[in-house]
């Protein structure tokens, strides 16, 4: 079965050469490549911009990432070595029954359990936005 048969079967076109212009047809292809082309080009630098936008965006949060995990770090090791010297105050207070002194250095210890270094870590947050801020206002 030849094109001209199925165009008459299908679209019941009796001549199919008379109702297709080859001009027109090769210039809407051609339009319709380039438009293509600029399409392909368009999404091209879509695809770069979302990828230089994707190095930023990791770069802030590996740098963020690592600003907490150092903050956390010096937080907890400072922490530590709180609790060892309060500790160190009980044992001594122990060895010399000073119940007042014992009294004082549990009370710490109970102060410096219920805070948390992650509350201090919102603080630097919300300073942080203040800083990145052009318009926030200090007041001292």
């Amino acid at each position: 079965m030849s094109i001209h048969e199925i165009a008459q079967s299908a679209y019941g076109f009796n001549k199919l050469t008379e109702s297709i212009d080859p001009t027109e047809c090769f210039q809407q292809l051609i339009s319709q490549y380039l438009e293509y082309k600029t399409i392909v080009e368009q999404e091209k630098t879509k695809r770069r911009e979302i990828k230089a936008w994707e190095k930023t965006t990791i770069a802030k949060i590996n740098t963020y990432r690592d600003f907490v995990m150092e903050y956390l770090d010096r937080s907890f090791d400072e922490r530590a070595e709180n609790f060892r010297k309060l500790f160190d105050v009980v044992d001594r207070a122990m060895a010399t029954n000073n119940n007042t002194q014992l009294g004082l250095a549990l009370d710490s210890i109970t102060e410096l359990a219920k805070s948390s270094p992650f509350k201090e870590l919102a603080n630097l947050a919300s300073v942080q936005a203040a800083l990145d801020d052009p318009n926030h206002e200090w007041t001292f």
